[in-house]
């Protein structure tokens, strides 16, 4: 009993998902070792505890906050409609904000261990925001992806706020900014693209409890045609970046 039971709180917090924070930190990080930064392993590691814990705790409160729409939603996918484990009674439902919770806490500890090793002026105020925009996107009173600005907030934590706080941990002077810059734009459309398709399956369901995500407003035709769009642009947008300063060789490992 006690095995299933730290398998289910593992599958609560949905560990395949932390692939996406992880690369888009590991890309900051690079991205300021090739400018010319340090690299400095424990600063590194503790960095990516603390965007790990933060994701967690996205993930947690996305099990509790969206409890009756992941009961209602009778077309789940191994990628949407959560992770099953509440609705099917693995788990007492207070579970899931206590996971929030500890993740959070987990996630913040670690930030106060970089400030008192590595105090930088970007840490506090971008780890606060992250944690914030990741809180509110299932959390009341925002609850942003019942708003239609769900999918931009992930789209901005993810492949825009995670990769800058990686940079900044190891070049707070910002050189060479201008090309992490750059090398965001395809993967923010890309993800902008993977959450309207990943919404479609779970539509009915959040519908039915209010969750007002994009293809819930735009209805499944039009935010499939936004899909598509945002995804192609991922890859048309490339030949005008690598006119702007990106690298050609960065462009082509980003086209493959």
């Amino acid at each position: 009993k006690v095995v299933r039971t730290l398998r289910a709180c593992v599958r609560l917090g949905r560990p395949l998902f932390l692939v996406g924070g992880t690369t888009m930190y590991g890309l900051g990080v690079t991205v300021a070792l090739v400018e010319g930064a340090r690299w400095n392993a424990w600063v590194s590691a503790v960095g990516l505890v603390a965007i790990t814990g933060c994701q967690l705790m996205t993930h947690y409160a996305n099990e509790y906050f969206d409890y009756e729409a992941d009961r209602r939603n009778a077309t789940a996918t191994r990628w949407t409609g959560g992770s099953r484990v509440l609705p099917r009674g693995e788990l007492p439902r207070w579970s899931a904000l206590l996971g929030a919770g500890l993740s959070a806490a987990l996630g913040l500890l670690a930030v106060w261990g970089l400030w008192t090793r590595q105090p930088t002026p970007f840490l506090w105020p971008l780890s606060l925001v992250i944690v914030a925009l990741a809180w509110f996107y299932s959390a009341p009173p925002l609850r942003l992806h019942s708003t239609g600005w769900g999918e931009l907030d992930s789209t901005l934590v993810v492949t825009i706020l995670v990769p800058f706080f990686g940079f900044t941990l190891h070049n707070p002077s910002l050189i060479g900014l201008g090309h992490l810059v750059l090398m965001m734009v395809p993967p923010s459309l890309l993800l902008f693209s993977m959450l309207l398709a990943v919404a479609v399956p779970d539509a009915q369901g959040d519908a039915l409890v209010g969750k007002k995500t994009l293809a819930v407003r735009l209805g499944i035709e039009h935010a499939l045609r936004w899909h598509v769009l945002s995804a192609l642009a991922a890859f048309t947008v490339l030949p005008l970046l690598t006119v702007l300063g990106l690298p050609v060789r960065v462009g082509l490992v980003l086209l493959l």
